[in-house]
């Protein structure tokens, strides 16, 4: 059996939905709303290592950050530790050069800036001991990668391009 609705009656019905309608809009709109906000709020928690060898500024600051923190092991002119390669008295592996002769243009930036974070606590047993101290704690983000902006910046334009490709 089927009920005939008033004039009223129906008219309380199309209220009702769209009524409803409206509540749903809004809470998809607050929604997405709270979708953008925790997504904004997690890229600015993000800590920015930006790499630009192109960037003046950038490698004005890698430079000043690299000379107090880097020179004394790697060398004032990247150059590493004298013997670089071979087994030094104490058993600790000798800091490498970040000069074009060196090994670090053969890494990517985020195996870079991970080691710079790490220090040499991020290898394995098997390669050796590093005295490098972990710089997470002590260098900003930013300073980290205008570090690698600094000596990225030093590098023939050919060895850059080899390493940007990693």
């Amino acid at each position: 059996m089927s009920k005939h609705l008033t004039k009223r009656e129906r008219k309380e019905v199309k209220q009702r939905q769209k009524r409803n309608k409206t509540i749903m809009v809004m809470v998809g709109l607050a929604a997405l709303i709270l979708l953008v906000v925790a997504a904004a709020l997690a890229l600015s928690s993000t800590p920015s290592y930006a790499v630009d060898p192109t960037n003046p500024q950038s490698v004005a600051l890698g430079k000043q950050v690299y000379d107090v923190q880097c020179a004394s092991c790697h060398g004032a002119n990247l150059e590493g530790q004298e013997g670089y390669g071979q087994p030094s008295e104490d058993g600790l592996l000798k800091a490498p050069p970040h000069d074009e002769t060196g090994h670090t243009w053969h890494h990517n930036n985020a195996y870079l800036i991970e080691s710079i974070k790490k220090g040499g606590a991020r290898l394995p047993a098997d390669v050796g001991v590093s005295a490098m101290p972990p710089y997470e704690n002590i260098l900003k983000p930013a300073e980290i990668g205008a570090v690698l902006s600094y000596i990225q910046s030093t590098w023939p334009e050919e060895i850059a391009a080899q390493q940007a490709m990693r």
